[in-house]
């Protein structure tokens, strides 16, 4: 199942080759992850509890650092681009809380744009945008931690859309979410136009917005192809702790 397409730099958003990591505990977290994702793709990272998903996706922005390349729209991730990296991916955590810190929605969503050393017109500009892209306009001064859990998910993804990522990069964005919170998260990321890597347990949502599953396991990817394809493969699913329904 494993795609095998090979991809030149210009069209490929990441490019991971033999990945490794392990947590200063000894824990083996990665153990030689290849992965290539075209520029554009969305795709479902799925894999039971410790498989190594959130480890992934945190080595996408260098949040750690394993042994192995790492490529970002063709630019190897190492100390000397990692602020340029960091603006092309927005990684956004499963719990928004850890996200957001400001006292105001509006600064939150601004921090980055800050950060990056834009005009006050341009920081105003990109805020104001990424809060409507995300159908949060109008809770500019809200106190983030008076917000539902569902407006907070969307506050946290305005806040790297605010930096124009190529890349969106999401743990668990559909977990502790009622089902109606769910479907507007879902809807949401069906509109966005990046690259998009997603770690979900939420198997069902994924036939309807990712075309591509990618399995891991004990640090490993274990299978990576079209989405009803790995769906429909129940022996695969139950062998590494996944359920459809």
């Amino acid at each position: 199942m494993r795609a095998t397409k090979v991809r030149t730099a210009v069209d490929t958003a990441i490019r991971i080759a033999n990945l490794r990591f392990a947590y200063p505990d000894g824990v083996q977290a990665l153990r030689g992850v290849d992965l290539t994702i075209a520029a554009g793709e969305k795709v479902a990272l799925v894999g039971p509890n410790g498989a190594g998903k959130t480890t992934l996706l945190l080595h996408l922005n260098g949040t750690l650092r394993g042994k192995g390349d790492i490529r970002i729209m063709g630019h190897l991730l190492n100390g000397g681009n990692m602020k340029r990296v960091r603006s092309q991916v927005g990684l956004v955590f499963e719990n928004p809380d850890d996200q957001l810190f400001s006292p105001t929605v509006f600064d939150d969503v601004a921090f980055g744009p800050l950060y990056m050393g834009l005009s006050r017109e341009e920081v105003l500009k990109r805020a104001r945008l990424a809060l409507e892209e995300v159908g949060m306009t109008g809770l500019d001064e809200r106190l983030p931690h008076h917000l539902s859990l569902g407006q907070k998910k969307r506050i946290a993804i305005a806040t790297v859309l605010s930096m124009s990522p190529t890349i969106l990069a999401l743990d668990e964005p559909f977990s502790s979410l009622d089902p109606s919170a769910r479907r507007e998260l879902m809807n949401l990321l069906q509109t966005l136009p990046q690259t998009m890597i997603v770690s979900t347990h939420h198997i069902p949502l994924i036939r309807h917005l990712f075309p591509r599953t990618v399995v891991m396991d004990d640090g490993c990817i274990v299978a990576d192809g079209d989405t009803e394809a790995i769906l429909a493969d129940t022996a695969l699913l139950e062998t590494h702790g996944l359920e459809v329904s």
